[in-house]
């Protein structure tokens, strides 16, 4: 790759081109779960598989459903990352098998850090009728995969303007600000929302890659059209990105250094070999210690499913 700066080419022209091979564009896939919830998978993806350390987004809802019937996801494991959620309108009640019991409200990030190995449940309350999140996987380093577990929750995140859009910088450090989540590696994580339609341009570290996602409305990334069915991801290289955002509009701003390993990701599992995955399999089947238990959940565990016949490594 060159050191060229793009404000030095010769012609506007010029300029397109040099950015436009930094940026690609593709689209989500859905799926709807429990009562008319829609859920849309931006990572990983065979378009892209990682955007530094983040190897899973999934954008859910915006959705409307009766009381008593929201999400109910029972006791399921994870290793080797951490979990990521970002509760745009609703709530949800997080309850894992170090004891912690924690409702989520809107504008709230809750992370856990699995590690070496820990269990959850996520469950709407009887009287939520709403829900709207985004929910991420950061992939743990080498150095930190079996770190012993844990659970934060941030109720706080701090805000930023800007030509008229509100940043809400949810991880790393950005516009002079940085946020408490406490993660592992170079990240950044920013939600951008406006109420009219603006345009702004925004600094970036050029030796990170970037993503965007529209969680409501549309944007314009770099004259790329972003809407909720397409994620639009710049490669390391870039120092700055013009964004016209639409009234009404919410983007998920994801970036970091590319990961330093490549993972295995399968079910709710982060790992560097097969071998890792399979004993993890084992033990959740076989109720082992190093996933605890949930005790005052009523209802099945989830039931780990069978290995594809080639997993494929993502980075």
């Amino acid at each position: 790759m060159t050191n060229t700066n793009y404000t030095e080419l010769s012609s506007s022209d010029d300029c397109e081109k040099y950015i436009n091979q930094f940026v690609q564009e593709f689209p989500l896939r859905s799926a709807e779960i429990g009562q008319g919830t829609v859920i849309k998978r931006a990572l990983p993806s065979r378009h892209k598989r990682m955007i530094g350390a983040w190897c899973f987004l999934d954008h859910a809802g915006p959705a409307v459903f009766p009381q008593g019937e929201g999400l109910d996801v029972g006791p399921h494991p994870h290793i080797g990352l951490q979990t990521f959620t970002w509760m745009i309108e609703g709530t949800m009640m997080h309850t894992d098998s170090l004891g912690t019991k924690q409702l989520i409200r809107p504008h709230q990030v809750n992370l856990m850090t699995a590690g070496y190995g820990i269990s959850h449940t996520e469950v709407a309350p009887e009287t939520e009728t709403h829900m709207h999140a985004a929910q991420l996987w950061i992939a743990l380093p080498d150095d930190k995969i079996n770190m012993a577990p844990r659970f934060d929750h941030y109720p706080e995140l701090p805000v930023v303007s800007q030509d008229g859009v509100d940043f809400t910088v949810l991880v790393g450090e950005f516009m002079g600000v940085k946020s408490p989540v406490a993660v592992h590696t170079e990240l950044l994580g920013v939600d951008l929302q406006a109420q009219e339609s603006t345009r702004t341009r925004i600094g970036l570290n050029p030796k990170f890659e970037y993503g965007f996602m529209a969680l409501e409305g549309t944007a314009s990334i770099n004259g790329h059209e972003l809407t909720e069915d397409n994620m639009v991801v710049l490669e390391p290289g870039l120092e700055r990105v013009d964004i016209e955002i639409h009234a009404h509009s919410r983007v998920l701003l994801l970036g970091g250094e590319p990961f330093e390993s490549p993972i295995l990701l399968w079910w709710n599992f982060v790992g560097r070999t097969q071998e890792e995955l399979n004993v993890a399999r084992d033990q959740w089947i076989n109720h082992d210690e190093r996933f605890g238990n949930i005790p005052d959940y009523e209802g099945p565990r989830l039931e780990a499913p069978a290995f594809p016949d080639k997993m494929r490594a993502s980075k």
